[in-house]
């Protein structure tokens, strides 16, 4: 099917992807037309190896470092496109770099492996929408505009992989996620974290309104309001008031609440709460993924 130019969406130890091959236009333009995707926020190309990525990007001492470490796993690394780099500019919107990786995922990496092409893999959702770390949470989104779901039941991570941007001087961390900005500089040094300034993402994940469910989002609630569901996390009690309470973490792990923060959303998002209600996060490790999540979540919405 993916070499058909066909959608197969795939589950990966972070979300599920939805897999088209990167070097056929059709098959990313169809990526874009799945999701309602803006197409000027680039895609995450997936490759079983880091021999792979070479074929596709310039890995400097920096990038083989990062790659000999977190690969694979949940890391995406921003690179310079290789001269004879196969991949469709349109993957990468049109930039001169190219955001891959390489899954931790038995079944992602012996489907990369059997197709013998790098796929164009953004989360198996409608654009902006939540996540899905199911089989059935792509089902839900995207039954009828795809070819094919492979079952690997649910994702252990749970939460998209970090962004790294190594394509200029200074390592950035363009996106939150499965791995800590404290592992990274662990190995590489201080990095930046980018800000949300400007108008053309230089990877995914960088949209202001994002991974939004249908009710409004309010966050660092330490009080009710009528009708809402909220979202709980830590060892305390909730707040009173709550239509209906689902914890992230009862034990305050923040592994625990990555891996729940997107099936608990689509749980809450229904239409008898007017709202869902966030408790809290602490910002350090993971935390500061799962906060990105949410106040993309929580971002105005355009018209």
């Amino acid at each position: 099917m993916l070499r058909a130019g066909e959608l197969v969406a795939f589950p990966t130890e972070t979300v599920y992807g939805l897999g088209g091959d990167a070097t056929s236009d059709i098959a990313v333009a169809r990526i874009f037309e799945a999701k309602g995707r803006p197409s000027f926020n680039p895609l995450i190309v997936h490759v079983p190896d880091a021999s792979a990525a070479r074929a596709l990007a310039v890995l400097d001492a920096r990038a083989e470092r990062m790659a000999e470490r977190f690969w694979p796993g949940p890391l995406s690394l921003v690179l310079q496109r290789a001269s004879h780099c196969p991949v469709s500019l349109l993957a990468s919107a049109g930039l001169d770099t190219l955001a891959i990786r390489v899954p931790a995922h038995p079944l992602a990496l012996a489907l990369l492996r059997a197709t013998g092409r790098p796929l164009a893999a953004p989360s198996a959702n409608r654009s902006g929408r939540v996540s899905p770390t199911t089989s059935a949470h792509v089902i839900a989104e995207l039954d009828g505009r795809i070819a094919a779901v492979l079952d690997g039941g649910p994702c252990q991570v749970g939460i998209e992989s970090t962004v790294l941007d190594l394509s200029g001087n200074e390592p950035t961390v363009l996106r939150p996620g499965g791995i800590a900005r404290e592992e990274i500089e662990a190995v590489l040094g201080p990095v930046a974290m980018a800000g949300l300034a400007g108008t053309a993402p230089r990877s995914p994940g960088m949209l202001e309104s994002h991974y939004a469910p249908r009710q409004p989002l309010r966050l660092d609630v330490v009080a009710a309001r009528p009708g809402e569901a909220l979202l709980g996390f830590g060892p305390g009690k909730a707040p009173e008031g709550f239509r209906e309470v689902r914890w992230l973490s009862r034990s305050g792990d923040l592994t625990e609440a990555a891996a729940n923060l997107f099936a608990s959303l689509r749980v809450l998002d229904r239409p008898d709460v007017i709202g869902i209600a966030v408790m809290p996060i602490p910002q350090h490790g993971l935390g500061a993924a799962i906060n990105d999540r949410l106040r993309r979540a929580a971002a105005p919405r355009g018209p």
